[in-house]
């Protein structure tokens, strides 16, 4: 079950691969994803200096009062990954036309992780096909509900 989700990632871009990656998170962080609060809308992930980062991901505080007032929501966070996915990650950062997106943030045990894919981006042509292979899937469960 996922806490939550960049739902605009399988329309905008053709999944190549998949990894798993733990988050360095503070304490009201952590409370606020659990509650479900937070954006995954326009964040990415990059990779420097030995490191993976996610970038533009927006987590607000659980509780604001609380919260430090120099608290940034959308502040870089670390992703922790072993050596060599982050080599896999930078290598694929390098290529062109490949981009490394986040799909969503999930519970794995006591656990928050976040979710990556090697993507490309899709063209328009390829946006309209995804479209239309979805229309005609909702076509095809309307009419099989009528005869069942």
């Amino acid at each position: 079950m996922s806490l939550i989700e960049n739902k605009r990632v399988g329309f905008d871009y053709e999944i190549l691969e998949t990894l798993e990656a733990g988050l360095e998170l503070l304490g009201f962080e952590v409370k606020s994803l659990r509650a479900g609060q937070g954006s995954l809308k326009g964040a990415h992930v990059v990779a420097r200096g030995g490191e993976a980062y996610l970038v533009g991901a927006t987590i607000p505080a659980w509780q604001p009062a609380n919260a430090p007032k120099s608290y940034d929501p959308e502040r870089t966070r670390r992703l922790l990954l072993s050596k060599k996915e982050i080599m896999r990650v930078a290598s694929a950062e390098s290529e062109k036309g490949l981009t490394i997106v986040p799909l969503s943030v999930y519970n794995k045990k006591h656990k928050l992780k976040l979710g990556i894919a090697i993507a490309r981006g899709k063209k328009t042509a390829d946006k309209r096909h995804s479209i239309r292979a979805r229309e005609e899937e909702r076509r095809m469960d309307r009419t099989l509900k009528k005869y069942l």
